[in-house]
């Protein structure tokens, strides 16, 4: 997506040789505008398929899902990192690993939002390692439900996410990818 590929030379920030930092308009402050276009870019590349839930881990992938979920009109679930009071003990739970953040969470949804009649679409923010989308991937084997594609706003094309998606045989669709660093600039993977 070529918008979304200037806005991340415009004002992503490389700090290593590892990260971006989006959060001029993914992740910290949103963009509204540029998530309604990349909500629209999912909905263009998955609508024949039979979706009736949009899935994401809190927090930074909600944004680009609540508007992928508005172009199909289904609900949107993210899964929680931390449990709250409010959240019973009837829940779907996996393992994340946070390589940004160095730290595990078990993420969780309640099984009365997911069940084996939902096709899902994964929506997130970022395909670094796959985990999130393991984690979200294994909480849909446990629902029974049916995984039918993933949608990745910006993907590290150098680090093994695509790779455990591919072996899974999953649609996945990337608006950006992204093949290193060079020199403090983003280097962009070859069409």
């Amino acid at each position: 997506m070529r918008e979304l590929e200037e806005r991340i030379k415009q004002d992503g920030r490389v700090l290593n040789q590892d990260v971006l930092k989006v959060d001029t308009f993914l992740n910290h402050q949103v963009d509204p505008m540029l998530m309604q276009k990349i909500g629209h870019e999912f909905y263009k590349y998955f609508q024949d398929y039979p979706i009736t839930k949009i899935l994401t881990v809190e927090s930074s992938g909600i944004a680009p899902a609540i508007l992928t979920g508005l172009e199909f009109q289904v609900p949107v679930i993210f899964a929680r990192k931390h449990r709250s009071i409010t959240m019973n003990k009837d829940l779907y739970v996996a393992d994340v690993y946070s390589f940004t953040k160095k730290v595990a969470n078990k993420i969780s949804i309640a099984k009365t939002f997911l069940n084996s009649q939902d096709h899902v679409l994964i929506i997130d923010d970022f395909l670094a390692n796959g985990q999130a989308v393991s984690g979200l991937t294994e909480i849909i084997q446990q629902a029974g439900a049916h995984l039918e594609g993933v949608g990745i706003v910006i993907e590290k094309t150098f680090q093994k996410g695509r790779q455990l998606i591919d072996q899974q045989q999953i649609p996945i669709l990337s608006l950006a990818r992204i093949s290193g660093f060079q020199n403090g600039k983003v280097i962009f993977t070859e069409k």
